[in-house]
Parts: structure tokens; C-alpha cells; sequence
């Protein structure tokens, strides 16, 4: 039989292999758990990889396509400046647009109409084709700075005269539409020079120029008159954009002296503001951000800044005598441009405001009033040049 001693003792050792295997069996559990822990926390970190890189996805995905949508919508307001700026500068191109025969018949419509407007106009037309049939006009051309052959029509005084008109047209325009200015300017004496501006008549362009560009391409006419008559008196006459162009070109020092008086009728104040008040009037379309964009492109396109094409700031250094002439009921371009032309002059100069007269109308609500105002201008600002040849 087993002593009572030796029953304590295997009671004992079982006693204690029961708690060794009590902690182990603990230590394997928390091995466990701890091992299950670690898998846990290395499937959340997977899961949590996987689900930022689905966001980053996702999100590079919504910046691409928010980039392309940028793109598109940038793409397309680009693509429709540049379209208004062919259509308001291409002539080929505006000719082909619907809203170009809405544009001419609300123009039409906005001249101020009467009885005695139509009879002074058809009469002055009439006038100036016969006289037209009895002449033989010269065709003289020049070539600018970038290559584009420039047309114009010359009509020889009958007597000899030093004295000289440059007949310039307006937006859009052409050479045969001064004409009977020309006709008034022969009777009084004078060579006159009619040319096509750039990119309009016969003369050679690719956009209009809003009398900067064709300031300088007048420059060449100058130079023509000269190398005819050295001591050539030369007049300027323009109406709208053909005015602006002749204020423009007072604004150079590079003038020639022999350029001694400037008619301006209805001449804008600067291209930038017309381009604005035009892109709101013609096509519905807010001045801002339109006019600085068209800008760009025509600076990239045409080569020239609208803001550069300022009469305004060129009559502030002009020291040649202008007369200014605007219709006060111009709907076109405002009588208050040409007062603030008048006002800024640092020339000799005098204003003619005509009641009741539309946009390059104040030669029709009264002629003789109209071109006894100008012939009374430049005898008084242009020296005597008696009989002398030319």
C-alpha cells in the first residue's frame, strides 16, 4: 500500500502540472489571440490600403474628368471669341453669318430718315457719277510692311495745285462710297487719293484694321502724295473708322508736316470701347470677359492690340488743326465720343455738332452748310499755295 506521504506527494506534483498546464494552456491562449490580433490588424491595413487606393483612383478619375470638362468648356469659349472676332474683323467671313444681314438692317434702320435726307443723298450721288463719267481716275497701289498690296483711285486736279485730299472710308466700307466728297474736293481744286483700307474694297488684308493697322498703312499714301508733289498741302478727311484712322495718324511724330488739317466725321474714341459696346449690340454678349480675350487671339492672329487703336490718346499730342464733325442723333457711335475728342485736342481746333443728323449723315441734313464749314476750316489752316505747279 502507498504511504500517506507518498499520496501527498503525487497529489502535490499533479497539483502543480495541473497549474502548469493551466499556464501554458493560458499562454498559448494569448499567443493565440495575440497571433489572431497581428492577422486582424494586418487585414485592416490591407483593407485600408486597398481602400485608399480605390479613393485615389477614384479621385485622379474625378480630376481627369473635371480637367477635360475645364478643357471642353475652355476649348469652346476660346473657339467663339475667336469666331466673334473673325465675324466682326473677316469681311469674307461676317458676309457669310445670318446675324450680318440683321446687323446691316438694324444699322440701316438707326440712321435718322426723311424726305430731305434721301434728296440731298440721291442728289449728291447723282453729282458725283457724272463727274465720275468724265474722269479718268489713276489706280496707284502700295505694299505695306507685311506684304499686302493696298489699291486706291486718283483723281488729277484740272489746274495745277499743290493741294491734296485723302479720302478714307469706314468700317467696312470701300473707296466708291467717298466718292462724292472726292466730287466736292475736285470742284474746290484738289488732287483727291480715295484708297481701299485693308482687307476691305480692293485693297489686299487679312483683318480690319480699326484705324490702327491702317493708320500706318496711310502712312504709305503720304509718302505716295510726296514722291508726286514734294510741296504737296495735304488734307485728311475721313468719316468713322476712316476719321479715327486720320486722328491716329496726327497722334505720330512720324506726320509730315505737309499734312496741314484734319476733317473727323463721327470718329469713335478708341476700337477697345467699340468692340465692347459692339459685341453687346450686334451679339448679345457681355463686354467683359469677351473684349479682353478677343483681344489676345487678335493680337496672336492679327498682330495688333484693340487698346492701341486710340484716337483718343493720339489727339492729346496732335498738333495738326482738326475740325470735328458728329451728327447728334448717331446712333452708331455716340456724339459724346467725338466731344471728347474735341476736348482732349492739344491742336488748333473746331467742332460741328449737325441736329438731327444719323451716323455719317451731316452732309445730308444740309450740304452747303456741311461743306461750307469745311472749306472756311481749311482756308484758314491751309497756307496759300497760289498756281504753282505740281
Amino acid at each position: 500500500m502507498t504511504s500517506r506521504k507518498g499520496c501527498r506527494n503525487q497529489q502535490g506534483r499533479r497539483a502543480q502540472a495541473a497549474v502548469r498546464g493551466k499556464y501554458w494552456r493560458r499562454r498559448r491562449g494569448c499567443f493565440v489571440l495575440k497571433r489572431k490580433l497581428r492577422r486582424d490588424k494586418l487585414f485592416l491595413e490591407r483593407k485600408k490600403r486597398v481602400v485608399y487606393a480605390v479613393m485615389r483612383k477614384s479621385k485622379k478619375k474625378r480630376g481627369i474628368v473635371a480637367a477635360v470638362v475645364v478643357f471642353l468648356l475652355l476649348a469652346g469659349y476660346l473657339t467663339a471669341v475667336n469666331t466673334l472676332v473673325s465675324a466682326a474683323l473677316v469681311p469674307s467671313f461676317m458676309e457669310k453669318l445670318e446675324a450680318f444681314e440683321r446687323i446691316t438692317e438694324e444699322s440701316y434702320a438707326a440712321l435718322a430718315q426723311s424726305p430731305k435726307i434721301e434728296e440731298n443723298r440721291r442728289a449728291a450721288l447723282t453729282d458725283a457719277q457724272k463727274w465720275f463719267r468724265d474722269v479718268k481716275p489713276g489706280k496707284p497701289a502700295v505694299e505695306t510692311g507685311d506684304g499686302y498690296r493696298l489699291i486706291a483711285a486718283e483723281f488729277a486736279a484740272k489746274e495745277e495745285s499743290h493741294r491734296w485730299v485723302v479720302l478714307l472710308h469706314g468700317y467696312t466700307g470701300w473707296k466708291e462710297e467717298m466718292y462724292p466728297f472726292a466730287y466736292w474736293y475736285a470742284t474746290e481744286g484738289y488732287h483727291v487719293l480715295v484708297p481701299d483700307l485693308r482687307c476691305q474694297g480692293e485693297s489686299e488684308g487679312d483683318f480690319i484694321g480699326m484705324g490702327w493697322t491702317d493708320h500706318f498703312d496711310c502712312m504709305l499714301w503720304i509718302e505716295y502724295i510726296l514722291s508726286c508733289d514734294e510741296e504737296a498741302q495735304i488734307v485728311l478727311h475721313g468719316q468713322s473708322m476712316g476719321a479715327a484712322t486720320a486722328l491716329m495718324m496726327t497722334g505720330e511724330q512720324s506726320l509730315p508736316g505737309n499734312v496741314g488739317a484734319v476733317i473727323s466725321d463721327c470718329a469713335y474714341t478708341d476700337a477697345y470701347s467699340m468692340f465692347g459696346e459692339k459685341a453687346g449690340e450686334w451679339f448679345h454678349l457681355p463686354a467683359f470677359p469677351i473684349v479682353d480675350t478677343a483681344r489676345i487671339l487678335l493680337k496672336l492672329r492679327g498682330g495688333y492690340d484693340l487698346k492701341d487703336a486710340s484716337a483718343l490718346d493720339a489727339v492729346k499730342k496732335s498738333t495738326t488743326p482738326t475740325l470735328f464733325i458728329h451728327g447728334d442723333s448717331d446712333a452708331m457711335i455716340s456724339v459724346e465720343m467725338s466731344k471728347r475728342l474735341y476736348e482732349a485736342a492739344a491742336c488748333d481746333k473746331e467742332l460741328l455738332i449737325v441736329e438731327g443728323a444719323g451716323h455719317a449723315q451731316s452732309q445730308d441734313i444740309d450740304p452747303a452748310a456741311y461743306y461750307d464749314t469745311i472749306r472756311t476750316f481749311l482756308q484758314s489752316h491751309l497756307p496759300d499755295t497760289g498756281e504753282a505747279g505740281s
